[in-house]
């Protein structure tokens, strides 16, 4: 069975520290700002929980449906995926051959994997324990961009 977008909310705050939600238009970013000692902080993840106008790939106007997207470091996603594909036109997906719309299955993210994205819709707790391991490196990257932001400060 699914966990809920909240019950995925909560395990990732209370297991990472300085991580800071905000959630805007049915989605939840998750941003590594201890202290805020920024404005926003660096966001790793997001849990998406409707379409956009510009991000229908995923179908999420489905029942109990949501996206836990992740922001990898280009290393990590040509492990899992090969190259990253070229950036979308506005309003458009990549094109990386995955179904998008799958259940509970590590896919490039429909828009932004360009930039090193991936999503997995409505993930189990078994399978969110398994993509643990991309989350720390995601978490890592976020410390990493922070503390080069706030040193310049």
């Amino acid at each position: 069975m699914s966990m809920s977008p909240e019950a995925v909310v909560s395990r990732i705050c209370t297991e990472f520290s300085g991580v800071v939600p905000k959630s805007t238009w049915g989605e939840t970013s998750l941003f590594y700002n201890p202290e805020k000692k920024l404005p926003n902080g660096i966001y790793f993840c997001t849990l998406k929980e409707k379409d956009g106008e510009h991000d229908q790939a995923s179908n999420l106007n489905r029942e109990a449906v949501f996206r836990l997207g992740i922001g990898l470091p280009s290393k990590t996603y040509i492990s899992l995926f090969g190259e990253k594909p070229p950036r979308p036109t506005k309003g458009g997906i990549v094109s990386t051959g995955h179904d998008f719309t799958l259940l509970n299955e590590l896919t490039p993210h429909p828009v932004y994997a360009w930039m090193g994205w991936v999503q997995i819709l409505s993930p189990t707790e078994n399978t969110l324990g398994q993509l643990w391991p991309l989350l720390r490196t995601a978490y890592a990257q976020a410390i990493e961009k922070f503390d080069k932001k706030t040193a310049r400060k």
